[in-house]
Order: structure tokens, then C-alpha cells, then sequence
């Protein structure tokens, strides 16, 4: 990936990983959406000096704590910024979340299948806020 001073956007693709042929048959739909939201971000937003915004996709689809980790460690190392969260369905949010409390997060859960992802930000949000008072007494101690 070429050089930019500006930070990226990271997309982390989550997915449901029981295996046995729910994440099996979600894989392709899943990183889909992932380089779909890499691409209308890149064509439409613009960093300051007028270069297209530049994405970073996780390497694999997102279905527990090694990979949310991978991908934690491919952003540090890629100047990411910002990190987006895209599900079509749902999955446990305390194992997959992005667990940087320094960098801003979205969540999008898409609707449209039968294994509803607006599940999964209502899941990561109550996750969330359960670590909030540990992680800001770790901070503070």
C-alpha cells in the first residue's frame, strides 16, 4: 500500500463463525460488503489535499478474537484511523468488537438476510458499555 500522511479507514468485515455452513455460506457476502463500502468511500470522499480516501480491509472475515486481533494489528501497522465494522448478521459483538478505545468506531448491520446485522451493534454496544467502566478505571489507575 503506497504512502499517504492521512489516516485510512479500516473495515472490518464480522462474521457469524460457527462453523458447520453458517459462516461458510456467509464468507462471500460478508468481504463483499466489505469492498463494496471500500469502494463508495474511496470514490466518494477526499482527504484535505484532494487524493481519494484511502481503505483498509481486514485480511479475513472477522469471527472471534484471533482474527479481530490480525486485523487489529494489520491497522496500527497501516496508519488506520477509523474503523468501520460491517455485518450481514448477527454474531457475538464481545468476541469480534474492535477493542481499540482509542480509535472512533461505526458499526454498520445490514437488514437485508435472514440473520438480521442491526443485532449485532445493538450485541456490541451493550458489550461495549460493559468494558467502558473497567477499561476507564485501568486508565485512571
Amino acid at each position: 500500500m503506497k504512502s499517504t500522511p492521512f489516516p485510512r479507514i479500516g473495515i472490518r468485515p464480522i462474521i457469524d463463525g460457527r462453523l458447520g455452513g453458517i459462516r461458510e455460506s456467509l464468507e462471500d457476502t460478508t468481504m463483499n460488503m466489505a469492498k463494496a463500502v471500500a469502494e463508495l468511500y474511496s470514490s466518494v470522499l477526499r482527504y484535505p489535499d484532494g487524493s481519494p480516501v484511502e481503505c483498509v480491509i481486514a485480511d479475513s472475515t472477522i469471527g472471534g478474537v484471533k482474527e479481530a486481533a490480525e486485523c487489529a494489528e494489520k491497522f496500527a501497522v497501516n496508519n488506520v484511523g477509523v474503523s468501520l465494522s460491517v455485518t450481514p448478521c448477527w454474531c457475538y459483538g464481545s468476541e469480534t468488537m474492535d477493542m481499540d478505545p482509542l480509535l472512533p468506531k461505526a458499526i454498520w448491520g445490514f437488514n437485508g438476510t435472514e440473520r438480521p446485522g442491526a443485532v449485532y451493534l445493538a450485541a456490541t454496544l451493550s458489550a461495549h458499555n460493559q468494558k467502558r467502566p473497567a477499561l476507564l478505571w485501568y486508565l485512571w489507575s
